[in-house]
C-alpha cells in the first residue's frame, strides 16, 4: 500500500475542499449568466413596480424557514442514536448540500453527512438521510397526485396508482429476497427500530417544509402579477414539483428541470414563459444557491471524523 505523508494528505484534503467550493460557485454562475431565457430587463421593471421591503423580508424568511426545518429534521433523526446541537446539524446539512450540488440527485449529500460521524456509523447515517429525504418524496408524490386530480389529469393519476400498486405488490412478493445481504424486510425492521415519536416529528416537519416552499412559490407568482385561483395555482405547483422530482438530475440543474416542467403546465394556464422561468430561478437561488454559499464556509472548515 502506498503511504502518504501527513502534509501531502492535508494538501489533498484542502484541494478537494477547494474543488467542491469552486465547482459549486462555477455551476451557479454558469446557470445564471448563460441562461438566455432570463430577461433581466423585464425582471428589473417588474421588481421596481412591485418592490416591497416587507415582501422581500417575507420571501427571505420563507427560505430561512424551509432550510431550518430541514436542519430540525436532521437533528431529530440523528437523535435516534446521538444527540447533536442545532449548530452541528446546520453545519452537516449545509456542507453536505454544497458537496452534493453537482452530483446526480444529490448523492454527494449522503457522503457529506457521513463524514461528520465515525466511519462505523456510515450505514446508519446513509439510512437516516434516506428517511429524511424519503418523507419529502412521499409528500411530493401524494400532494402531486392530488394536484393532478384537481387539474383534471385523471389518466395520469390512474397510471400513478397502477404503477404504485405494481411496485408494492412486487415489493411484498420479494420482501425476503436478499441483495448483497439487504432485503425489504430488513429495511422495514430497521425503520421500526426508530422510536415512533421521531418518525412522527419527521413527518410533521416534512409537511411544514412542503407547505412553506410551495407557498413561497405561490407568493412569488403573486409578486409577478399572476392572479390565478388559489387551488389551481397550488395544484399546478404540486404537480410541477412531483413530476420534476421524478426526473433524474443534478442539484445545480434543479431549477432548469423544474423550469422546463413548470413552463409546460403554467403555459396551459396562460402564464408568460419568462415569468415562470424567473420564479423557478428565484426559488432555486433562494433555497439552493444561498444555502450552498453558506455551506461553502463549512466545507472549507470541515474536519472529518473518520480515522486513518
Amino acid at each position: 500500500m502506498i503511504s502518504i505523508s501527513h502534509k501531502a494528505k492535508q494538501f489533498l484534503i484542502l484541494a478537494i475542499k477547494l474543488l467542491i467550493v469552486v465547482g459549486a460557485f462555477y455551476f451557479i454562475y454558469n446557470q445564471l449568466a448563460t441562461n438566455d431565457k432570463l430577461d433581466w430587463n423585464k425582471f428589473i421593471v417588474l421588481f421596481k413596480k412591485n418592490q416591497s421591503v416587507i415582501g422581500i423580508i417575507f420571501i427571505l424568511f420563507l427560505s430561512f424557514a424551509n432550510r431550518f426545518l430541514e436542519i430540525l429534521k436532521w437533528q431529530n433523526l440523528v437523535s435516534s442514536f446521538q444527540t447533536i446541537t442545532i449548530g452541528q446539524a446546520t453545519k452537516q446539512v449545509l456542507a453536505s448540500l454544497t458537496a452534493g450540488i453537482f452530483t446526480p440527485n444529490g448523492i454527494g449529500e449522503y457522503a457529506g453527512k457521513a463524514l461528520y460521524f465515525e466511519k462505523n456509523k456510515t450505514k446508519k447515517i446513509v439510512f437516516l438521510n434516506l428517511l429524511c429525504n424519503g418523507i419529502q418524496l412521499i409528500l411530493t408524490v401524494v400532494l402531486g397526485t392530488i394536484g393532478l386530480l384537481v387539474l383534471g389529469y385523471n389518466f395520469w393519476v390512474i397510471i400513478i396508482f397502477a404503477t404504485t400498486f405494481g411496485f408494492w405488490l412486487l415489493a411484498f412478493l420479494s420482501k425476503k429476497i436478499k441483495i448483497k445481504g439487504y432485503s425489504l424486510e430488513k429495511l422495514i425492521s430497521k425503520i421500526n427500530e426508530i422510536p415512533k415519536d421521531i418518525h412522527q416529528k419527521n413527518t410533521l416537519l416534512g409537511i411544514a417544509r412542503y407547505l412553506i416552499f410551495s407557498h413561497q412559490y405561490y407568493f412569488l407568482f403573486i409578486a409577478f402579477d399572476v392572479h390565478l385561483p388559489y387551488f389551481t395555482l397550488m395544484a399546478t405547483i404540486a404537480t410541477v414539483y412531483f413530476l420534476a422530482s421524478s426526473l433524474p438530475s443534478f442539484q445545480f440543474l434543479d431549477f432548469a428541470v423544474k423550469g422546463s416542467v413548470a413552463v409546460y403546465f403554467f403555459s396551459l394556464l396562460g402564464v408568460n414563459e419568462w415569468i415562470v422561468i424567473f420564479v423557478t430561478t428565484l426559488m432555486w437561488f433562494l433555497n439552493v444557491v444561498i444555502p450552498v454559499i453558506i455551506g461553502s464556509y463549512y466545507v472549507l472548515n470541515f474536519k472529518s471524523q473518520w480515522k486513518s
